[in-house]
């Protein structure tokens, strides 16, 4: 598995509210309208800036706040196949990984925006290909990488009908 984009980087402590905005929680359940105003807040032209493949870079506990399943949801919508963060609210990480939202702990200091990277989720390692350097990542468990896998913990325990830790 190799997935390859852009970045586009943040800093420390992203919450949920700036990933979507709560004056759109009650607004629609629609969760590609939802995408449209994805990070809005810290860059208003974000959603137009995205493109499918793309990555969100950041630094320390990325969708921290409240425990707004939204958030991971509509980073997937706007086409987002994972985020690179130093390290995830605990509550966010859990969602984002039922939602089936690749996300991927590692040093994210030698990722500006705009590079393009490789993304290899099974090894644990992101090629910065823009500036020809490897980064080690945390290597996320089998079982969570088998959830994304299959889309999201329903689609999972649809197949399944249960938990499989070992292979």
């Amino acid at each position: 598995m190799v997935l390859k984009g852009r970045c586009h980087k943040f800093g420390d402590n992203i919450n949920t509210d700036y990933i979507i905005s709560g004056k759109y929680k009650f607004k629609t359940l629609d969760m590609n309208e939802l995408a449209k105003h994805l990070m809005e807040d810290i860059e208003p032209e974000f959603y137009k800036k995205v493109k499918r493949g793309d990555f969100i870079v950041a630094g320390s506990n990325f969708g921290c706040g409240s425990s707004r399943e939204q958030a991971p949801l509509v980073i997937k919508y706007a086409g987002i196949p994972g985020v690179i963060a130093k390290s995830f609210a605990r509550i966010f990480y859990r969602n984002g990984i039922n939602n089936g939202l690749l996300l991927i702990e590692g040093d994210t200091e030698k990722i500006e925006n705009g590079d393009e990277i490789e993304v290899y989720p099974l090894e644990g390692i992101i090629k910065n290909i823009t500036k020809n350097i490897e980064i080690k990542t945390t290597k996320i468990p089998d079982f969570l990488m088998n959830i994304i896998k299959e889309g999201d913990v329903i689609s999972y325990l649809k197949k399944y009908k249960r938990f499989i830790i070992g292979d």
